[in-house]
């Protein structure tokens, strides 16, 4: 498809002008021309192919919160009786990234021909996650695409929260961390080598700190490239290891065995898990495919593993809770016990909807209690770095002016 600018007069006689794909000139001005439009002209933009994948890539990507107010807006409309087609042209002539406006092209294309809305999405499946699909396609039969797309839509804005509160309680650390270790490779390289010259002009007997200090500083003024290209060397080679099934498992053991952060993952993923399958399952979606679709939503490869064991489970005609239950490790006896009381009584939705409320909350409070736990840590952390640093630093020279 390519980008063209039109200009066109409505029925009511006002003018209007703007910008969106088609195939060619003549079937966008044929689409325009039944909307009852007057078309004055109609342009295609060129660009350069390279900039155009620039932008595409770089500034048109469809980030969670586009796909948010995607499935709300659509939402609405669709409540209020728009019908689907129409609905999405609306939202794609009120795009301005090109990625989504050429995807809701697609869309919009599709369903005038008579593809349904869930098997369009499907086509997207890097962009639309099988939650999204399976959700529209549940709507689309049951009557109520609507309320579907408001489950989802909910959905996600409720996990972008949960993500969002977990990363920012763990922005301050890192960056502060990040800070001290680049000023302490700047003191070794510019600052440290011009006291190690006055040492070694006295003569001075120097303690073992302050020895270990100079053999820092000495190596990277010496082998400035080498331990460089080994530091970047290094971190690709951890981020290709956790692309790895291996790395990920590794990365999400670790995670779980560290003492302050491991209980907020487990809650984050205990309210992940419950959010998701009470969302499918109240939708109509059926138990297994919810748990498949369940296991794609987690990222840690620990639980993925609990929803396959699940599915089996299932398959075998077991109990959901039994498999929540034989993992106390990774869901508190609270999750299992709940699920188990919502199977007796038929309403495991209710409970998995409570369970991940309940957990909701605990992140929350939990994030805010890291923050007061952290920042006296990082005091303490850094305060000893600096006064190690400044007593092997400060030591020689007054030994020094003693001996003057």
């Amino acid at each position: 498809m390519s980008l063209f600018h039109y200009k066109i007069q409505n029925p009511d006689g006002q003018y209007e002008e703007g910008e969106t794909n088609a195939e060619n000139k003549y079937i966008l001005s044929n689409k325009l021309k039944e909307e009852g439009k007057t078309v004055i002209a109609v342009t295609e933009i060129i660009k350069k192919k390279w900039l155009l994948s620039f932008e595409f890539s770089l500034f048109s990507r469809i980030t969670l919160q586009d796909k948010i107010l995607f499935t709300k807006n659509l939402s609405v409309m669709i409540n209020a009786g728009i019908p689907l087609a129409r609905a999405l042209d609306i939202l794609m002539q009120q795009n301005k990234k090109i990625k989504f406006k050429n995807t809701l092209q697609i869309f919009y294309d599709n369903i005038t021909k008579g593809t349904s809305f869930s098997e369009a999405l499907s086509k997207f499946p890097q962009v639309f996650s099988p939650l999204i699909i399976s959700m529209v396609r549940v709507g689309e039969e049951s009557g109520n695409l609507s309320e579907s797309l408001l489950i989802v839509s909910t959905q996600l804005s409720k996990n972008n929260a949960l993500y969002k509160k977990v990363k920012g309680a763990m922005i301050y650390p890192a960056f502060v961390i990040g800070v001290m270790v680049i000023i302490g490779i700047l003191m070794f390289i510019f600052v440290i080598p011009t006291l190690v010259a006055t040492f070694k002009d006295f003569g001075a007997t120097l303690p073992k700190s302050t020895q270990l200090i100079i053999f820092i500083s000495d190596s990277f003024a010496n082998h400035t490239l080498l331990i460089l290209s080994l530091m970047v060397g290094s971190i690709v080679g951890i981020l290709t290891l956790l692309k790895t099934q291996l790395g990920k498992y590794f990365l999400g053991f670790i995670v779980l065995q560290l003492p302050i952060l491991s209980r907020i993952v487990k809650q984050y993923n205990m309210a992940q898990t419950t959010r998701t399958l009470f969302s499918l399952l109240s939708s109509g979606v059926g138990v297994v495919e919810s748990l498949k679709i369940t296991q794609d939503v987690l990222q840690n490869p620990n639980y993925k593993k609990v929803m396959e064991n699940a599915i089996g489970d299932i398959q075998k005609g077991i109990p959901l809770s039994k498999s929540f239950i034989d993992n106390p490790k990774l869901y508190e006896p609270l999750v299992g016990g709940m699920i188990e009381v919502g199977e007796e009584t038929g309403q495991l939705s209710n409970m998995l909807k409570n369970i991940a409320d309940f957990y909701e909350n605990e992140v929350e409070q939990a994030t805010k209690d890291l923050s007061s736990v952290i920042e006296p840590l990082l005091i303490v952390v850094v305060g000893g770095a600096v006064g190690f640093f400044a007593i092997s630093i400060i030591a020689p020279i007054y030994s020094l002016t003693d001996s003057i």
